[in-house]
């Protein structure tokens, strides 16, 4: 996605509750632009993994260089549609 990356990796601990991390480097910008990125990525969080994410599993979201400049509602499109390819790929046999 061009905002940010979407890791999704099963835990296999029995909790179907699924875990969140966030994380952005020096390289996206400085201290206000990399936090500003993750309360972004916060909101969509709460506002998503409930209903979008995978159960059981941990996801790790990598904030990219110009993530803060797509509009909101595109991030959100963004990560319901990485949380739908991440399903697949999980589901698929190994």
């Amino acid at each position: 996605m061009p905002g940010f990356v979407l890791l999704v990796r099963h835990r296999g601990d029995g909790d179907d509750a699924p875990g969140i991390g966030y994380t952005v480097s020096k390289k996206v910008g400085n201290a206000v632009t990399r936090n500003r990125m993750k309360r972004r990525f916060r909101e969509l969080a709460r506002a998503m993994l409930p209903e979008s994410g995978i159960a059981g599993a941990d996801h790790v979201l990598i904030g990219r260089p110009g993530g803060n400049d797509i509009v909101f509602a595109d991030l959100g499109e963004h990560l319901d549609s990485a949380l739908k390819r991440a399903a697949k790929k999980l589901a698929k046999p190994a």
